[in-house]
C-alpha cells in the first residue's frame, strides 16, 4: 500500500518538476513578447511559428556553446555556484499545493509534494539559501563586477527579507498555522486574506521583486554599471543556470503569494459546484481539477505582473533601493503586525 502511495508522489513530483522547467523556459519567451508589445515591437517571430521555438532554439545555444572557466577563478566555486542556485529554486515549490485532492483508484492524491507543518518556514528558508548561489558565484569569479553584484545580492536580500518575514507574521496571525495547505483550506470560497492584509501583501509583492533580482531592485546584475553582476564571467549553461533560476524564483513566488493572499485553489462557489454534482467522486475530483487551472490562472497573472512591471519602471540608485527597504518597508510591516493584533485582540473581545 505504501509503495503505490509512494509512486503516486513520485509521479506528482516529476510532473511539478517539469512544469517548473516548463514555465521558466517558456517566461523568457512572453517575456520578450511583452517587452516587445510595450514599446511597439513585434518580439521573438522567426523560430517556429509566431516563435514559440525560440525558447528552446536559445536552450539550444547555451547548452551547446562552449563552456569556460576564468584563468584565476576559484574553479570548484564557480561551478558550484550556479548549482545552488539551481537548485534551491527548484527546492521551493515541494509544499505548495497546486490543487486539493484527486480521488484515483479508492486513494485521495494530495495535490503537493510534501505536505508539512512549516511549509512557510520551510519556503522561507530555501528561498534565502539562493543567495549563497550568487554570492558564491560573483567571489569564485574573480572579478571586480562579479563581486559588486554579489555583495549588492547579499545586501539586498538580507535587507527584504526582514520586511518579507515581518509581513508573513501578520497572517501567520490571523490563520494560527505554518502550512500552506491549512493557510489555503482557511481561504475557502472567496474568503481571501488579500481583504485582511492588503498591506502586507503590498509589502510582500515588493519584497518578493527584490528577492528575485527583477527590475527596478536588479542591482546585482545592472548592466549599466556592472556588464552583468554577479554572473558577468558565466557562459553556456551556467550562465543558463543563473537565468532559469531567475524565472523558477518568479514562478514560486507568485505561486506563494497566490497561496497565501489570493486563496490558492479556492475559487467562488466550488462548494455549490461540489453539491451539484451527484457522484461525488467525480464532483470531487472536477472541482479539484478546475481549483488547479484557478491556481496556475493567479500564478501566471502574476509572472505578466513581474514582467510588466520590469518594462514599465526604471531602476532604483542602490542608495533609494536600501531606504526603501529599512526605513520605509520595515516600519510599515511591523506597524501592520501591531494593526493586525490589535484587531484580532478587538474581534475576540467584542465576539
Amino acid at each position: 500500500m505504501e509503495s503505490v502511495d509512494l509512486i503516486y508522489k513520485a509521479i506528482y513530483i516529476l510532473v511539478i518538476f517539469g512544469i517548473t522547467l516548463l514555465i521558466a523556459t517558456y517566461s523568457t519567451y512572453f517575456e520578450r513578447k511583452i517587452a516587445a508589445f510595450i514599446q511597439d515591437r513585434v518580439g521573438p517571430n522567426r523560430a517556429g511559428p509566431a516563435g514559440l521555438l525560440q525558447p528552446l532554439a536559445d536552450a539550444g545555444k547555451l547548452f551547446f556553446k562552449e563552456d569556460f572557466i576564468p584563468t584565476n577563478a576559484n574553479k570548484a566555486l564557480f561551478i558550484i555556484g550556479p548549482g545552488i542556485a539551481m537548485l534551491v529554486a527548484t527546492m521551493s515549490s515541494a509544499v505548495i499545493p497546486f490543487g486539493d485532492t484527486l480521488i484515483v483508484g479508492g486513494r485521495e492524491i494530495a495535490l503537493q509534494a510534501i505536505n508539512v507543518n512549516i511549509g512557510v518556514l520551510y519556503v522561507f528558508g530555501v528561498v534565502s539559501l539562493g543567495v549563497y548561489g550568487l554570492m558564491i558565484g560573483g567571489w569564485a569569479s574573480n572579478n571586480k563586477f562579479s563581486l559588486l553584484g554579489a555583495i549588492r545580492a547579499a545586501s539586498q536580500n538580507i535587507s527584504y527579507e526582514l520586511a518579507m518575514g515581518l509581513s508573513l507574521i501578520a497572517v501567520l496571525m490571523m490563520t494560527g498555522s505554518l502550512s500552506l495547505r491549512e493557510i489555503a483550506e482557511q481561504q475557502a470560497g472567496f474568503n481571501w486574506n488579500i481583504w485582511y492584509q492588503p498591506l502586507g501583501f503590498l509589502i510582500f509583492l515588493v519584497c518578493a521583486f527584490a528577492e528575485c533580482n527583477r527590475t527596478p531592485f536588479d542591482l546585482p546584475e545592472s548592466e549599466a554599471e556592472l556588464i552583468g553582476g554577479y554572473h558577468t564571467e558565466y557562459g553556456s549553461m551556467k550562465l543558463g543556470m543563473y537565468l532559469f533560476a531567475e524565472y523558477i524564483n518568479i514562478f514560486v513566488a507568485s505561486a506563494v503569494m497566490s497561496t497565501l493572499y489570493f486563496g490558492a485553489y479556492n475559487f467562488p462557489f466550488m462548494e455549490n459546484l461540489r453539491a451539484a454534482i451527484s457522484d461525488p467522486v467525480l464532483a470531487n475530483n472536477v472541482v479539484t481539477l478546475i481549483g488547479v487551472v484557478v491556481m496556475f490562472t493567479k500564478i501566471f497573472l502574476f509572472i505578466f505582473f513581474f514582467m510588466w512591471v520590469r518594462w514599465t519602471l526604471p531602476r532604483f540608485r542602490y542608495d533609494q533601493l536600501m531606504k526603501l527597504g529599512w526605513n520605509i518597508l520595515i516600519p510599515l510591516a511591523i506597524l501592520n503586525v501591531i494593526l493586525t493584533g490589535a484587531a484580532i485582540l478587538l474581534k475576540e473581545h467584542l465576539f
